[in-house]
């Protein structure tokens, strides 16, 4: 069984996936990244030579590769829960947790990333409002949503492990 973490960008997916994946002994994929390792492109170089159509089918191509593994913490990109083939490849081997923020604590995370093709708008802030309104179904759907606005790292894989623990979905000593 797998761990996958989705939720909008900014939330904590990466790091929070790192930590969880090395306090389960589970190998550690990212989804974006991957993207980008096959690609041999950055993801804004994706949307602005193909189009943030051509980047959805690449990181729909590795999620059903990512979904396959198994014992795996995967960290998806924050649109990849739109798309209903995506979410049930996820679902069959994993149980899906969402990583929220509020829009204040993702503008503030995200200031300084000059490389989010969706957020290279006249008002980023608006653009994150829209995006997660446009998003809250798709991530509502998730198995547990966590808000991970003023929560440290640790804090957020301790609940996510209690979580798991509880389902009994993780072994006891992690």
């Amino acid at each position: 069984m797998n761990i996958v973490l989705t939720g909008f960008m900014g939330t904590g997916k990466t790091t929070v996936g790192k930590e969880l994946s090395a306090r389960l002994g589970y190998g550690f994929l990212d989804t974006d990244a991957r993207v980008e390792e096959t690609s041999g492109r950055t993801i804004s170089e994706i949307f602005a030579e193909s189009g943030e159509g051509a980047f959805r089918e690449a990181e729909a191509r590795v999620i059903q590769v990512a979904a396959a593994l198994d014992r795996h913490v995967i960290a998806t990109g924050g649109g990849a829960v739109l798309r209903a083939d995506n979410m049930a490849a996820l679902e069959r081997n994993g149980v899906v947790i969402c990583l929220a923020a509020g829009p204040e604590a993702i503008g503030q995370r995200m200031r300084f990333h000059s490389d989010r093709p969706l957020l290279r708008e006249p008002s980023p802030d608006e653009t994150i409002r829209r995006l997660l309104a446009e998003r809250a179904i798709a991530y509502g759907r998730c198995h547990l949503a966590l808000d991970t606005s003023s929560r440290t790292i640790t804090e957020v894989v301790d609940e996510i492990l209690q979580y798991l623990k509880f389902r009994g979905l993780t072994p006891a000593a992690a």
